[in-house]
Order: structure tokens, then C-alpha cells, then sequence
């Protein structure tokens, strides 16, 4: 049986965070209740959790409080030991799933209704993130279950023994590899398994500890942990472990390793990789000079985006101030990408008809459920099977969020989703699915140009948040400055190869460009689209005909019309100059045609972000 507990969202939690700051354990006793007025519940699955299971919780935890020394004492190694039996007695006794604790707000209603005492005499003057649940991996009772949830072992005498065998700050170190390491508990088991057999005398456990995960996430590109068997799996990380504890020895006894021990390092790696299950999704390190945002900043929120493409929305949402736990996108390339240019990213090249969100419990209850959805057909005028294909897509992307709860959605596709009548029985849909899974949603349609883009690119875009969440969200307004012209977008690159004809270039091409188009597999190579599109591009001083390989350069006529690159649509588009594409050169540009501009994607993130946030 799976219980929903009571949310207590931050409007009503941030008053009584600060009031309690200034009470004493005895006066927050008093402030003790089983309900709160303003607390809500959202549909996760289960049951409402009754009064009575609510008091014998409480009195569970403080008996396990009282015996380590509440209401008066508090040390570090009592305080140790209270956490390791409250992970498993919140664990067992709770009957949560994971969608349900990976809401913040649930868990503020604990740390500030009914064990407001509890908290507050187990981190005196505590920040908010112990308490409000902005940082699940922090927070006084919430981090507990997740720590249980994924080392529990149920076929063993005592399923929650390796809760004892890392401290809390080593295992944020697994923690804080989620995406590729810590979401999968099969692998956290062996982690702790080997870790706890290993020979650390005269090391710095800690170093050693980085040192060993590091050493997997190289792997993780090329390995489906999840794929191998516990013994197998076993071997394999004690074989890794091994060679970090020894460059570890190694370290202490001399300035720097040898080269050649380097190297060999490196290379047993690779041996390994070959010989290793293949993985179907990418996860490696940060990209250099890329400063991403820090992760563990309490109000950053957490997403996963499917039909990725080349990551515009997501890189938009990046900028809102979300993170990604994994993105989804069934074409290689794309998939490639987003790993050249966020290689930290968690990336699964798959089609999201195959993907079961049950293979992921880090899906479970995410802050936002995003994607760029292949523009479709209305279902009453779906005439082949890739128009099949397409709103396959949008009913599976519905689906999805059915099953994973998040507690956003931000979906984008064509204007006439959102304002034709052809769309009228595929909106009551989605409406309708949406409304019986707890959401309340809002359709608008928002031209890029209003948001700093230079091009004039209408999109339609469906929002939905929990109920609780929605009054909060309105959408973005317009910037109040003009978008930049395509010759001071462009005028930098278009002048780079020496070309005489640039600045009179720039000077006509003084307005935004019509919405790149083209950028659909069922055409044949790259170009600037049909011939209205063309003939737009041409009022521009732009060859849309084809793309070109390289800027014009100092033979190119004065008068003449450059062809854009790749590059450069991209730079319609607002992707960072650094962006990089992969694939060849059709590939690349339908990659820039079919995403959304990031600018876009960070004005509706931040309005989604400000309603989740309250």
C-alpha cells in the first residue's frame, strides 16, 4: 500500500521556516499537528495518508530521537547513528513511492508540521535547503529515504546494512553523479559492496572515493551497468576501485604519477570499455571552458526533455535555471550533439516509444517534463504513416507524463495545435488526459522575435502544471527592446572571410529573418525552404537556394548573395557561437530547423520555475 502525504508549497512553508528559526525544541513542540490548513495533496498514486498512521510515524521518529539524546542533547556520533535507523524506518514505515518523495514540498510538511522539533534539534539554525526541501540531497528527513531507497537490499537479513558503510558526505559524492551513477540502485549496491572490502590504510578515503567514481563515469558511456550480473558486476568495480586506491598510494608516495603509469591507466580503461555490455545513452564529463550551473544550488529545479534534437530547449531551460536528469532524442546525431557540447548531460539515443520510464526511477516526479514533439497532423486529416508517426509521438509524450508525475510540462510544436479548429478533438484530449492525471494546463502561441530572436518564428506551446502549482504560472511577456537585425546578427561573420560586399550587406539586411524552414527529413538537402521562403531570404541579400560551406570571401562579388552556413542559421536561431553540430551538412541544418530558439525556451522556463517555486 502507497501513501499520499500531505504538501505544504513553499508560500505557506517560507513564513514558518522563518518563525521557527527563533524557537526553542520545547516551543516547537507545541507548534506539532498532524494537518495544516493550506496543505494540499497531488494524485502520485496511493491513498491519503490517515491522521493515525501520521501520529504513529511521529512517534516512531521520536523515539528513535529521544534516544539519541532529544530534546536536550545532540552530538555527532548519537546524531550519526539516529540517521542511519531514521533512513530505514522512514523507508519501511512511510509507504511512499518514489514519485511521491521526490516532491520538496511533502517533505516540508514533515520538517514543519509534524516533526518541526525533530528537525530543528537535528540541525539548530538550520539553512533552508534542510528544511524546505530545495535540495532533496540535503534535507533533513528527505535525503534519509532517498539514501535507503537506493541501497536497500531486500533479499538480505538486514536490507538497509549498507547505510553504514559510507558517511553522509561521501555518499553525496555518488549522489551528486546522479544522472550516470547514483539513479540506478543495482549500481549503488555494488558501489558500496566493493567500497566496503577495499584496503584504505594510509589513503585519503575521500580522494580515493572521487578518484574511484570518476574512473566509472569514464565508463559510463560505453556500459549498461544496470544490463550485468551482481557478481560479474562486482568484478568489474573492484577491478576499478583497484586501480584507484593504487594511483591514490601511488600519489602519496611522490609528487605526480609517472607517465607511463598514466597511461597504463587510461589504457585499462579502454581495455575495459570493449569488454563491457555497450550502453545506449551517453553520459561523460563537463565540456571545457563550459561553466555549467552548479548543481547543488538549493533553487535550481530538475527536467527531462524528450525529442531533444539538438538541445535549444533544453539549453534555453538550462538558462531558467534547470538541470537535466536525461534527455531523449531518437536520431544520432542529434544525440551527438548535445554530448560534444554538455557532455555531463545524460543522453539516451532511443525512439520515446521504447522508452519505460520503470528502467529510470530518477524520472520519477521531476520538476519538468519537456520536448520539441514533431510537428503533426491533426488525427482527423492523418493521411500517411509518418503523420501516424507524429502524433504517435504527441500521444506517447502525453502518456509519459501520466506515468512519471513531473510537476510541469512544457511541450512545443506548430501554432495550429493550439489555435486551429483541425485541432479542436486532439486538444480536448490532451486536456482531458492531462486534467485525470491532476494537471491544469494553458495553450498560447509565442513568437520568438518578442524574446530577443532575430527571426519571426510563431510556435505553439502547451504548458501544464499540478493544480496546486497553476494559479502561479502566467506566461512570459515580451521584451520591451527590438530583436537584433539579421546584418547585426550576422554582419561579424558574414565579414570574416574579407568579403568587400559586407558592410553594404549588413546596412540591408536591417530587419529579422522569416522563420527557418527546411529543416524536415521528408525534403531532400539542405536549403532555406519553399519559394516564399526564398523570395524572403533574397529581400535579405541571402541566397536560400542552398547553404554554403564557409562565410563569402574576398573573390565573392560585391553585389552577389552569400549563402548562409550552418553556423550562421544557427546564429538565427540564438544558439551560442560555440554550439556544435554534428553530422553532415543536411543533417546539421535540420537539426537547427527543427529546435527551438533557446531565448524561447528560457522565457517559459522561467515562468514555469517562478510558479513551481511560488
Amino acid at each position: 500500500m502507497s501513501f499520499l502525504y500531505p504538501r505544504l508549497l513553499s508560500e505557506q512553508a517560507k513564513p514558518l521556516y522563518d518563525e521557527y528559526q527563533h524557537l526553542t525544541v520545547g516551543e516547537l513542540t507545541r507548534h506539532v499537528n498532524l494537518t495544516h490548513e493550506s496543505a494540499v495533496y497531488v494524485a502520485t498514486g496511493g491513498d491519503r495518508v490517515s491522521p493515525s498512521r501520521l501520529q504513529e510515524l511521529r512517534e516512531g521518529v521520536l523515539d528513535l530521537a529521544k534516544q539519541s539524546g532529544f530534546p536536550e542533547e545532540s552530538d555527532r556520533a548519537r546524531n550519526a547513528e539516529f540517521d542511519l535507523r531514521l533512513a530505514a524506518l522512514l523507508h519501511t514505515e512511510m509507504g511512499m513511492v518514489p514519485a511521491e518523495a521526490a516532491s520538496r514540498d511533502a517533505w516540508a510538511f514533515l520538517a514543519l508540521v509534524l516533526l518541526p522539533d525533530v528537525a530543528f534539534w537535528r540541525y539548530p539554525q538550520p539553512p533552508k535547503d534542510r528544511i524546505l526541501g530545495t535540495d532533496l540531497t540535503r534535507h533533513v528527513f528527505g535525503r534519509l529515504w532517498w539514501r535507503a531507497q537506493l541501497v536497500r537490499s531486500p533479499d538480505t537479513p538486514d536490507p538497509y546494512h549498507a547505510l553504514r558503510i559510507l558517511g553522509e558526505a561521501a555518499f553525496d559524492q555518488i549522489y551528486a553523479r546522479r544522472a550516470a551513477l547514483g539513479g540506478s540502485p543495482h549500481l549503488v549496491r555494488a558501489i558500496l559492496r566493493v567500497w566496503n572490502d577495499l584496503d584504505l590504510t594510509g589513503i585519503n578515503e575521500r580522494d580515493t572515493l572521487r578518484d574511484f567514481l570518476k574512473r566509472l563515469l569514464r565508463l559510463a558511456p560505453f556500459v549498461l551497468f544496470d544490463g550485468i550480473e551482481e557478481h560479474a558486476l562486482d568484478d568489474e568495480l573492484r577491478a576499478v576501485a583497484t586501480e584507484a586506491v593504487d594511483a591514490q598510494r601511488g600519489e602519496s608516495s611522490s609528487a605526480a604519477r609517472p607517465p607511463q603509469e598514466a597511461a597504463a591507466a587510461t589504457a585499462r580503461t579502454d581495455e575495459r570499455k570493449a569488454d563491457l555490455h555497450p550502453r545506449p545513452h551517453v553520459v561523460t564529463e563537463v565540456a571545457t571552458g563550459v561553466v555549467p550551473p552548479d548543481a547543488t544550488t538549493p533553487h535550481r529545479l530538475t527536467f527531462i526533455e524528450v525529442c531533444a534534437g539538438a538541445g535549444g530547449q533544453a539549453l534555453g531551460l538550462e538558462t531558467a535555471g534547470f538541470d537535466p536528469v536525461f534527455l531523449i532524442d531518437s536520431k544520432a546525431d542529434a544525440c551527438f550533439t548535445i554530448d560534444r557540447n554538455r557532455p555531463e548531460w545524460d543522453v539516451i539515443c532511443m525512439d520515446l516509444g521504447h522508452f519505460d520510464p520503470s528502467m529510470r526511477p530518477d524520472a520519477l516526479g521531476v520538476d519538468l517534463l519537456s520536448g520539441g514533439l514533431p510537428r503533426v497532423k491533426s488525427s482527423a486529416t492523418v493521411g500517411g504513416t509518418e503523420d501516424a508517426d507524429e502524433l504517435r509521438v504527441l500521444r506517447t509524450a502525453i502518456n509519459l507524463v501520466c506515468k512519471i508525475k513531473p510537476r510541469s510540462v512544457f511541450f512545443e510544436n506548430v501554432p495550429d495545435l493550439v489555435e486551429s479548429l483541425q485541432f479542436e478533438a486532439d486538444r480536448a484530449w490532451i486536456d482531458e488526459e492531462l486534467r485525470e492525471a491532476g494537471y491544469r494546463t494553458s495553450w498560447r502561441v509565442l513568437n520568438a522575435a518578442d524574446f530577443g530572436v532575430p527571426q519571426n518564428r510563431n510556435s505553439g506551446f502547451l504548458v501544464a502544471l499540478q493544480a496546486p502549482y497553476f494559479p502561479a504560472f502566467a506566461w512570459p511577456r515580451p521584451s520591451e527592446l527590438p530583436p537584433p537585425t539579421v546584418g547585426q546578427v550576422l554582419g561579424p561573420s558574414m565579414a570574416s572571410g574579407g568579403w568587400p560586399g559586407a558592410e553594404r550587406w549588413i546596412r540591408n539586411a536591417d530587419r529579422i529573418a522569416p522563420a527557418l524552414v527546411g529543416g524536415s527529413d521528408r525534403r531532400g538537402g539542405a536549403d532555406l525552404g519553399p519559394t516564399g521562403s526564398k523570395r524572403a531570404w533574397a529581400a535579405l541579400g541571402v541566397n536560400g537556394n542552398s547553404l554554403g560551406d564557409e562565410p563569402p570571401g574576398t573573390d565573392f562579388g560585391v553585389g552577389d548573395h552569400p549563402k548562409l552556413t550552418v553556423e550562421q542559421a544557427a546564429m538565427i536561431q540564438a544558439f551560442p557561437h560555440d554550439w556544435v553540430f554534428a553530422g553532415g551538412k543536411t543533417s546539421r541544418y535540420r537539426q537547427v530547423g527543427h529546435a527551438m530558439p533557446p531565448p524561447l525556451a528560457t522565457a517559459v522556463g522561467q515562468s514555469i520555475a517562478s510558479a513551481l517555486r511560488g
